[in-house]
């Protein structure tokens, strides 16, 4: 019996040229559990283990271009979006995502660069547009629990009564939130999801020792490639968190800056 396809993600976001994280980091990931990576370049860094030094913008007609190259190929599963630096790369992706509304799309927060290169959007109102454009598309949303934090300290996130940066999120219209690493006792956390009706699940989670780039990264990539297969979002999470935890402890140091999880790495 001949093997199946691998699944079909299809990945928006910046080239890393460091291999740390984004596109490069996330092809290796999908490959090692099972799946193939189509990729939209958003930008190009200049980076390398340590800093971002620069980045390159493309421009929005190309991401549309490309995008919809892939798309109308290929049988594409489901759509994953890592670090947007412009207004107009996120307009772009919202357009793409409400044409292929049928396609899971899970969106990884970070933190927007304050670039000139990207466009003259300021990263404030990078957030905003993917708070207003994006997020009431999204099926599964990530980020980390002290960025969220943050966020809700500055007043980019609204503060809500009794209410957590996962709940401020949801109410812009995501779908599911995915907060990772909050904290819940010293030296340990959890990996909390929040959806519709309340509903709440969570995960142990052990800090790593040391500070690794792109930590959520192959967390995110599992569980659109688990939403793809058709897993309903607490079980695909589940089986994300599983398949992705071995890496924690999977990193390697190639350079000056931040370790690198060892996205090759099989669990044994």
């Amino acid at each position: 019996m001949p093997s199946p396809d691998p699944t079909l993600v299809l990945f928006f976001g910046p080239f890393d040229p460091s291999g740390s994280g984004n596109l490069p980091a996330d092809a290796v990931t999908c490959a090692s559990l099972g799946g193939h990576a189509l990729s939209v370049v958003t930008a190009i860094h200049v980076q390398d283990t340590a800093s971002i030094e620069d980045v390159c913008a493309m421009a929005p007609e190309f991401i549309d271009d490309q995008a919809r190259c892939l798309l109308e190929d290929m049988n594409v599963q489901a759509i994953k979006a890592g670090p947007l630096y412009s207004t107009d790369a996120v307009r772009v992706l919202a357009q793409i995502a409400a044409d292929y509304s049928q396609l899971p799309l899970v969106l990884q927060l970070g933190t927007p660069l304050d670039t000139e290169a990207a466009d003259d959007s300021d990263p404030e109102e990078v957030l905003a547009a993917i708070f207003e454009l994006l997020l009431p598309q999204a099926d599964l949303v990530l980020a980390e629990h002290g960025l969220l934090a943050h966020w809700q300290n500055d007043g980019i996130l609204p503060a809500i009564e009794n209410g957590t940066p996962a709940v401020a999120l949801r109410q812009f219209g995501a779908q599911w939130v995915l907060t990772t690493g909050t904290p819940i006792r010293p030296g340990q956390g959890a990996h909390l999801l929040h959806g519709p009706e309340q509903a709440t699940f969570n995960w142990l989670w052990q800090p790593p020792s040391t500070r690794l780039s792109d930590s959520d990264g192959p967390l995110a990539c599992a569980a659109t490639l688990e939403l793809a297969r058709g897993l309903p979002m607490p079980h695909a999470v589940d089986s994300a968190i599983k398949k992705v935890a071995h890496l924690a402890t999977a990193t390697f140091q190639p350079g000056m800056g931040y370790r690198i999880i060892d996205r090759s790495t099989h669990e044994e």
